[in-house]
């Protein structure tokens, strides 16, 4: 059996980034960059004003205060601002361009009135009287600031989500290169199942319910994602399914039918399908019985059928290799450590994946690790890794997780 590391390089080891193509930028939400997007002007493009109140030159506030200064000309945002007047104030607004030669925002809170106290409205002012000295570049931001001309804004191999499509509408792009999405196909094999919500032919008849959660991991990841009828446990009619089924993906994923069993029959269906397998267990529970090969440039992922067994082996390594895929920079799944709340055990010998509730103090386990349960992964915020080499993972211990959200 492979360790989980090993079964990842190997499967990553073999994804060639797709081609890439141009799409509009409000097509580009969980696409990922196929180009360095580099600014094309100084971000921002001009000085500007952080702040309401007044642009004046703060080399001029010399001496003790309060100091005086009569009020030229208004800045406004999507104007040009006013020619400069040396020795003066000139009234500005939040986002509006400074005027050459002014070098600090006096905040119109600082104003004062003729009793000494703060000015309440700055509205038709002639002149204005302050005690606070302000600093060069006081409530001003610069051209550039935030990314000078020609400064890489976002790396190739970046996903594309919500905040990062604000940067690139501030960069000024109207369409970008992106990766083409990865076009996965699932087929669940199994005497046993049935569609959710039709009727059930007999007491031992299951709803399938993998094909649902693992189409929407994929699709989140950027694939475009089809779900093909279910195959009943028929070595020919499973062959079938999987020779038409190659010639039209990027990544064909089978749920079920991946163990040594009698009815097990997805191992010898992709061989007869001419996938050549690669490797078939992994040293990880849930999920011992995984597949990966290859037919051509279609990557077959063969996962078990338990529901918990082939949801996490798809986060550890499907959603992976769609990043890879797309050629994005962050491939496996982010870890970070947490307080253990409560004890967990296990047979050792194989790394444990196991759900646990994010709390304000720790990670709590939850109590359902069967691989058969559907229950306690739609609680979890988390997966903890239990190293293989434990039988107990006591209470109070800082343990790896890894994040389901």
């Amino acid at each position: 059996m492979l360790s989980v590391e090993d079964a990842r390089a190997r499967i990553l080891g073999n994804a060639e980034p797709l081609p890439a193509e141009r799409v509009r930028l409000q097509a580009a939400l969980g696409r990922v960059l196929a180009e360095d997007v580099r600014s094309t002007a100084p971000l921002p493009g001009f000085d500007y004003s952080a702040m309401d109140g007044f642009a004046l030159e703060a080399e001029a506030c010399d001496g003790e205060g309060p100091w005086e200064f009569p009020v030229v000309g208004e800045s406004r945002t999507g104007h040009a601002p006013p020619d400069w007047v040396k020795g003066t104030a000139c009234r500005i607004f939040t986002g509006a361009a400074i005027p050459r030669g002014a070098t600090a925002v006096l905040l119109q809170e600082n104003v004062l009135g003729p009793d000494g106290e703060p000015l309440r409205s700055a509205r038709g002012l002639e002149a204005i009287r302050f005690a606070h000295r302000p600093h060069v570049g006081e409530h001003v931001r610069l051209a550039g600031e935030d990314l000078p001309l020609g400064a890489l804004g976002m790396a190739r191999g970046t996903a594309v989500g919500a905040l990062q499509l604000g940067l690139l509408a501030a960069l000024d792009r109207g369409s970008l290169i992106v990766s083409t999405r990865p076009r996965v196909l699932i087929v669940n094999t199994g005497d046993e199942l049935r569609e959710p919500g039709s009727p059930a032919p007999g007491p031992t008849s299951i709803p399938e319910s993998n094909s649902v959660v693992l189409a929407a991991l994929a699709q989140s990841a950027g694939a475009e994602v089809a779900v093909l009828p279910l195959t009943r446990d028929d070595l020919e009619t499973t062959r079938r399914a999987f020779c038409a089924a190659l010639l039209h993906c990027d990544v064909l994923v089978t749920v079920g039918g991946v163990s040594v069993g009698d009815h097990d029959l997805v191992r010898p269906a992709l061989e007869a399908a001419g996938v050549s397998l690669d490797f078939w267990k992994v040293r990880m529970k849930p999920g011992k019985p995984l597949v990966y090969g290859r037919s051509g440039a279609t990557h077959v992922l063969g996962l078990p059928g338990n529901p918990m067994s082939a949801q996490v082996t798809f986060m550890l390594f499907g959603l992976p290799l769609l990043r890879a895929l797309q050629g994005q920079i962050e491939r496996a799944p982010r870890s970070f450590s947490l307080n253990l709340l409560g004890s967990l055990r296990q047979k050792p010998g194989r790394r444990g994946f196991y759900p646990g509730k994010w709390e304000a103090d720790g990670v709590m386990p939850l109590g359902n690790k069967s691989s058969g349960s559907t229950v306690s992964l739609a609680s979890a915020d988390v997966l903890i890794v239990m190293p293989e080499e434990l039988e107990e993972l006591p209470a109070g211990k800082a343990v790896e997780v890894i994040s389901l959200r």
